[in-house]
């Protein structure tokens, strides 16, 4: 009896008083303690409502229905096709819909129904797949930002692959915990390639300079993002690099004299198809046969191999083993053993080999210059501290020091 006084309510000529008599007929069915009868009239009558004109009574019953899981199948899938202000009510967060309902939606939908699916508590990987083919940035950068969302590595290989450029996407997904390495080196290469296309753009820099600055930030960037990576990481960075084009005798130099032998082995391993233990051996061989038998086994340019041999040569010498260069940045040591092992070439071979170890010279110069200059900024900044004490007080701040170390 109750059901059919709802039933009436819903025949009422303002939309907002059967929109009302929607909503509570779709609570009665989900939680009042009906018998089976009076559900089954309620079940029907509110997915009679579906043919209301007015997306008024649609929106109540998506309200209603949005987080039940015991919302009829039938009504939820209906209303989740609907228009996009009452489809998004269900995609964001109705249990009901399954994976291929969602994946369904996202691919006949529009944009607003796939920020809304992205933005679900929880999304599977074959859904994530599915949103980075076919969804826009704004989708996009919500699903990157969804902790609850098990994106895989190839999915986010995706979505870099179709809106890299996109600027505020990158941001969400740089911003994402657990970003697989070789996934932030590809956005960070994209964003290398924005910045190079502006530069060029406003005319400040001619394409071929842009290209070059661009590659060397491009490089000190990976190299950054590659230290302290465990083996896995940096297998498959490498990798990636390799197919991208990126994994350069260059960049290879550039990894050997910042010390970084963890990606030199993991790059010549990947060049020569070696193991990787076989490789450190080769590597770190001290009489250097076995770095020239690894280095002609990786197809590395013969004209290199001279500063290759001599970087090595300087970074053995050390007596602990550790790399020459104790930070993370090029050793000017290094560098110009390499640069004097180069000159002794012919200078059609030498001439770029000398350029580009002398850019890497002079790029460890100014970051030497800009750890001093820091270093004497502080020193100057804590002086200036001391002036302003009284000298009675460091007199006697000197006297105490005295006595306690007596």
């Amino acid at each position: 009896m109750i059901i059919r006084q709802f039933l009436l309510w819903t025949q009422h000529e303002s939309a907002g008083r059967r929109a009302e008599a929607a909503s509570s007929l779709a609570r009665a069915y989900l939680y009042a303690k009906l018998d089976p009868a009076a559900r089954w009239e309620a079940k029907t009558a509110i997915i009679a409502l579906l043919d209301d004109p007015s997306p008024l009574v649609r929106r109540a019953l998506a309200e209603a229905c949005a987080n039940a899981a015991e919302a009829p199948r039938t009504l939820v899938v209906a209303l989740a096709q609907d228009q996009p202000e009452i489809a998004g009510l269900v995609l964001a967060r109705s249990p009901v819909l399954s994976d291929a309902d969602l994946v369904d939606c996202a691919a006949v939908g529009d944009e607003a129904g796939r920020i809304a699916i992205a933005h679900r508590p929880h999304l599977s990987a074959m859904l994530c797949g599915a949103l980075a083919e076919i969804a826009g940035t704004a989708a996009l950068q919500a699903l990157a930002a969804n902790a609850g969302a098990e994106i895989t590595r190839g999915s986010l290989m995706r979505i870099v692959e179709r809106h890299g450029d996109d600027a505020r996407l990158r941001e969400a997904l740089l911003a994402r915990p657990g970003l697989p390495l070789d996934v932030r080196q590809a956005v960070t290469a994209r964003l290398a390639g924005a910045l190079s296309a502006f530069v060029t753009g406003c005319g400040w820099l001619s394409p071929e300079r842009s290209e070059r600055v661009t590659r060397e930030a491009r490089e000190r960037a990976t190299l950054g993002l590659a230290e302290g990576s465990d083996g896995g990481d940096l297998r498959r960075l490498v990798a990636y690099l390799r197919t991208a084009g990126q994994l350069t005798p260059g960049l290879i130099l550039r990894a050997m004299l910042s010390g970084r032998m963890a990606f030199t082995e993991a790059a010549l391993a990947d060049l020569s198809g070696l193991a990787a233990g076989r490789v450190a051996g080769l590597l770190h061989d001290p009489r250097g046969s076995g770095l020239a038998a690894l280095y002609r086994r990786a197809g590395l340019p013969p004209a290199l191999e001279p500063a290759f041999a001599a970087a090595m040569s300087a970074w053995h010498e050390e007596a602990s083993g550790l790399a020459v260069n104790s930070g993370n940045g090029l050793s000017r040591r290094m560098i110009e053993r390499a640069v004097t092992a180069c000159e002794r070439l012919p200078f059609a071979e030498a001439h770029a080999i000398v350029a580009l170890l002398n850019r890497f010279d002079a790029e460890a110069a100014r970051d030497e210059a800009r750890v001093l200059a820091r270093a004497l900024a502080s020193e100057a900044a804590v002086e200036a501290v001391l002036d302003t004490i009284p000298d009675a007080l460091m007199a006697s701040y000197r006297e105490d020091r005295l006595r306690l170390a007596a």
